[in-house]
């Protein structure tokens, strides 16, 4: 992936996270497309949301979040909610879809980041995060899910054998999605029988748009720098 001239001066907003509980700093899906804009150099700038407060709930944001979730982005105009559909867009308009069979395949991985590898792992967090305050049910589908999740991975393990990225030898936003699911495994504990997906999720974060979105991230949070990325908060 390569960053490109903006197409237009006028900034895309992104509607992220201006403050959230300290547990979830770090993998909240805003940060899919700071990395994103980073990454493709487009123009932007960020209306930050107190999620504690309900503002995902009040005003113009009400309106154009379908569900009331960040993130959201305003493109001249377009409203764009779902961060997959996001990533996606903004490949596109940064010129990275042009060929049609890239297009496919980064489309392809990004839904299976998505839409296979995700849920169960996304499923395990949020009940390890129930269990920080007590909250104990569902504790016994925990296994299952755990069971699901590594056959999601080793799949993945074996795709990555041999590639730099998912789709081959360029980084792209599909990149961006299954690494941000990978985050999501690796606070859950559960990469370690994994090595090609652990050398990739290394590989992925150690790029420079990454350590810049994580930055700005921290800033506008008002945490430590590195919370972020070490998900201390």
């Amino acid at each position: 992936m390569e960053a490109h001239d903006a197409p237009t001066a006028r900034p895309i907003t992104l509607y992220g996270f201006g403050k959230v509980p300290s547990v979830v700093i770090g993998l909240t899906r805003d940060l899919r497309i700071l990395w994103a804009l980073e990454e493709l150099g487009l123009p932007y700038e960020v209306h930050g949301l107190d999620q504690p407060k309900g503002e995902l709930n009040e005003g113009h944001f009400a309106r154009i979040s379908p569900f009331n979730q960040v993130p959201v982005i305003e493109d001249d105009g377009f409203v764009i909610a779902e961060s997959g559909a996001i990533l996606l867009h903004l490949a596109e308009r940064a010129g990275e879809l042009s060929d049609l069979r890239k297009r496919a395949e980064v489309t392809r991985w990004t839904f299976a980041a998505l839409t296979t590898v995700e849920p169960p792992i996304a499923q395990i967090v949020l009940l390890d995060l129930k269990a920080k305050f007590g909250k104990t049910a569902g504790a016994d589908l925990r296994p299952e899910l755990c069971a699901w999740a590594q056959r999601c991975l080793g799949a993945l393990d074996r795709w990555l054998d041999g590639k730099q990225f998912v789709t081959g030898d360029d980084f792209t936003v599909a990149d961006i999605a299954m690494t941000t699911v990978l985050r999501q495994a690796w606070r859950a504990d559960l990469l370690g029988d994994h090595p090609h997906v652990r050398r990739y999720r290394e590989l992925c974060e150690a790029r420079p748009a990454w350590a810049r979105a994580l930055a700005g991230y921290e800033q506008r949070l008002g945490v430590a720098a590195g919370a972020a990325r070490t998900m201390s908060a």
